[in-house]
């Protein structure tokens, strides 16, 4: 009987064993798991890794920012250069229709001056005709004048008669050459003067050409800032990229870090127990990866209620890809904007940890970070002010974190309001109950 019990005993001793080794066979993951402190090690350098592109990404936003303000600044200049085109091609048209006036007047005084001029001609020529005919005469009409007289004071009137046309052919003489000096200076005042504003054409025409070209540099320098634009863009998408396999591989680490010290849990119990029938340890409820898609604990798993971080009137721009407002591009917009009024109350979702507050002038303008120590993590960005709380802070659920503002950053206010689990961004609206 001793020997049956004792056969008994050591049967079942061995089934026992057998039944131990099939459970750690099934729990170890390979011939040799890493440790949780290699895992740990390997989740600090992705954080390092993670902060370099987050680095990385605010830099490339502060130069698509200051390059978007560059292309403002030059369109401003080619705008303002443009208008002074405008005005001097008025001013070319007005100084064409003056040059144009003045031809017409140059052309009525040329007429004059020809009329006046052949008036002249013949009136000098009759006048020398007669003078010539005189002298030719000589004596004969003289005494002709003389002879003819039937008295002395005949001879007086004849004299005196003979002196008058001479006068009169003198004066008339002096007349046209002094009206044809007049059309003369004219005309020669309105050449001067047209060649005054034929020199102010061409100087405008001159600065017209430097404007043109400085225009023509204006359009270069566009075409150039626009291509780096698009360069910083598809630099930033690419880095983005990046970061979000950074995540993955991150969100990765930290499941395996869960299975390792799960493991090595096992370990311990398994090598401090005596009684075969002792249950292994359990990981509290909520603390690493419990379900839900890709690991991550969906509302109903996480039994917690989260609350709408503020008042808002409209929800503007939900969780996923969109066109970045300010004209960045198609790129992942990691939370929702609840738009509201500036200093409407921003509340803690959850109780937590204060873990980052700061200010960001390229993106996130005055934000808070909440560690709510299961995993979440609740973002609040763009805030009026600097928040109400600090680092290291314990923050009840509802407590004020600050208030609705438009800073960094930001076409209006709003709050943007993020949630991430294990360093993976998730749908607010998954978890806080949105209109």
């Amino acid at each position: 009987m001793k020997n049956k019990r004792l056969w008994v005993s050591l049967l079942a001793g061995l089934l026992a064993l057998v039944m131990l080794l099939g459970l750690i066979v099934n729990i170890l993951p390979g011939a040799r798991a890493a440790s949780s402190s290699e895992i740990q090690t390997q989740i600090d350098a992705l954080k390092e890794e993670k902060k370099k592109q987050d680095a990385q990404i605010k830099e490339l936003e502060s130069q698509m920012a200051a390059n978007v303000s560059e292309i403002k600044d030059i369109v401003r200049q080619k705008q303002l250069i443009e208008q002074q085109v405008s005005l001097m091609y008025d001013q070319v048209r007005n100084i064409n229709d003056q040059i144009a006036s003045f031809a017409l007047m140059i052309a009525d005084t040329q007429e004059e001056l020809d009329a006046a001029q052949k008036r002249l001609d013949e009136l000098n020529k009759k006048n020398k005709e007669r003078i010539r005919a005189m002298e030719e005469d000589g004596t004969m009409s003289y005494w002709l004048v003389l002879f003819q007289a039937n008295d002395f004071y005949d001879l007086l009137d004849r004299l005196n008669m003979v002196a008058e046309i001479a006068a009169s052919d003198s004066r008339r003489l002096k007349e046209m050459e002094e009206a044809a000096k007049v059309v003369k200076e004219t005309q020669e005042k309105l050449l001067t003067e047209k060649s005054s504003l034929q020199q102010m054409k061409d100087e405008l025409q001159s600065t017209e050409s430097g404007l043109m070209a400085k225009i023509e540099e204006a359009n270069g320098l566009l075409i150039q800032l626009e291509a780096k634009g698009d360069e910083y863009a598809d630099l930033l998408w690419e880095m983005e990229k990046q970061e979000e396999e950074t995540l993955k591989q991150l969100a990765q680490a930290n499941k395996d870090y869960d299975a390792a010290k799960k493991h090595e849990e096992y370990l311990a119990w398994l090598a401090t127990s005596i009684v075969t029938t002792t249950a292994p340890p359990t990981r509290p409820a909520g603390s690493g990866n419990t379900g839900g898609t890709g690991g991550i604990p969906t509302l109903d798993q996480t039994g917690t209620t989260w609350l709408v971080p503020t008042s808002y009137i409209k929800l503007t721009s939900p969780f996923g890809m969109r066109d970045h407002p300010l004209g960045y591009g198609w790129l992942m917009h990691n939370g929702v904007d609840l738009a509201g009024r500036s200093g409407w109350d921003v509340v803690a979702t959850r109780g937590g940890v204060v873990r980052e507050v700061g200010y960001d002038p390229v993106s996130a303008g005055n934000y808070v970070i909440i560690d709510h120590l299961d995993g979440f993590e609740s973002y609040y960005l763009h805030m009026y002010k600097w928040p109400e709380v600090s680092v290291g802070q314990y923050v009840a659920q509802g407590q004020k974190l600050g208030g609705q503002g438009t800073t960094g950053g930001s076409t209006g206010v709003h709050l943007h309001f993020g949630i991430s689990y294990n360093g993976t961004y998730v749908n607010p609206a998954d978890y806080v109950k949105l209109k």
